[in-house]
């Protein structure tokens, strides 16, 4: 069993113990938080022994194989450092950091230190995200021409109200504010597929009215890009106004095109039109209808099994990176991708300030 610890206490350390405890591969043996109040208050419901107000007191005295990072992006470099340098494995909460530059200072320091570094880009491992990766595997979807990605974001939401109330929540300090807390999500599915060489157009801008907030009133809530990476294109769509809210992904290869709904948990192929005339048009409903019952009958034995948690794409995730801190298996999430997304992050962040310059 791993000796595992975690450093923030907010509402997702919550998920993260309860995932952790559900691999089997770990024991949560301490939680630390700057505000003693979160700090206990965690330890307590979860029935945690070790609960610190310093992450370096936390390591020196329960010396952890494993930490999970759970706080805001601007301190991972930071603690990131102290847990490999104590001899800790790191799995950090998105978003990985600010910047490209802190990142790859973290995939560093992690070499360096012959450690495992991870983040939680836990929809990968979604039913629909692994059955993804089995059809690229087999080489299903031929070569990759294009992906269309749509992340939709509740501001009428807990953590959406929390962004929208508070002024000095810790996103308004973000480059991207509303979107860094969210590109990750949206890119991480995208970058297996596209290689270093990245160009970026973006299309920010604030759809909903003044709130009187200076602060509050400065993020946009509506963005828009084009990414091309050599012969392969993406188009991305983060929207906090469009109904219902959407998590999906559309992926088109030279051999055939797949439909993912990550809230609904489902992958269809594409219809296509293999009959002539009109008859021809009588199929396809009835192919993708029989697609969606498959995906129906799926989930309905995931739940049976206890494997449709909302967060069971933690677990998967966990599952592998626990692996490869053990040396059974390789980094579920590489440190290339890790900084191509940063990267592309980056360049919106950049393309924004752009476009707010041009404006003005």
């Amino acid at each position: 069993m791993l000796k595992i610890a975690i450093v923030g206490c907010g509402k997702i350390a919550d998920g993260h113990v309860e995932q952790i405890r559900a691999t089997g591969r770990g024991e949560v043996v301490a939680v630390c938080d700057r505000e003693p109040l979160m700090a206990e208050q965690l330890a307590v419901r979860m029935g945690i022994p070790g609960r610190y107000t310093d992450a370096s007191q936390m390591l020196a005295e329960t010396k952890p194989d494993v930490v999970h990072i759970a706080t805001p992006p601007d301190s991972h470099r930071f603690l990131g450092q102290l847990c490999f340098e104590a001899g800790a494995h790191v799995f950090m909460e998105k978003p990985f950091a600010l910047t490209e530059a802190q990142s790859r200072e973290i995939v560093e320091l992690a070499s360096r230190y012959g450690k495992q570094v991870g983040v939680n880009y836990l929809y990968n491992y979604e039913p629909p995200g692994l059955a993804l990766e089995q059809l690229v595997a087999k080489g299903s979807l031929g070569d990759i021409v294009h992906l269309d990605t749509s992340y939709g974001y509740n501001l009428a939401g807990d953590y959406g109200l929390a962004v929208m109330t508070d002024p000095g929540h810790w996103v308004h300090r973000l480059p991207g504010k509303l979107f860094h807390n969210v590109l990750d999500h949206v890119l991480a599915k995208v970058v297996p597929f596209l290689g270093d060489d990245i160009e970026t157009q973006v299309v920010a801008f604030r759809r909903r009215g003044l709130t009187g907030s200076a602060i509050v009133d400065a993020m946009p809530d509506e963005l828009r890009f084009i990414l091309k990476s050599g012969q392969v294109t993406v188009t991305g769509n983060v929207s906090a106004h469009g109904r219902p809210v959407q998590h999906h992904l559309r992926v088109t290869g030279t051999q055939d095109a797949v439909e993912l709904d990550y809230t609904a948990r489902t992958l269809v192929h594409t219809a296509r039109w293999a009959q002539p005339s009109a008859l021809g048009r009588l199929f396809p409903a009835w192919v993708q209808a029989k697609q969606y019952a498959g995906n129906g009958w799926r989930n309905l034995g995931l739940f049976r099994r206890h494997e449709y948690h909302y967060f069971q794409c933690m677990r998967v995730l966990l599952g592998r990176f626990y692996d490869a801190v053990e040396g059974k298996g390789e980094a579920p999430i590489t440190p290339a991708q890790i900084l191509r997304v940063t990267r592309i992050i980056d360049q919106i962040v950049a393309g924004i300030a752009a476009q707010d310059e041009a404006h003005a």
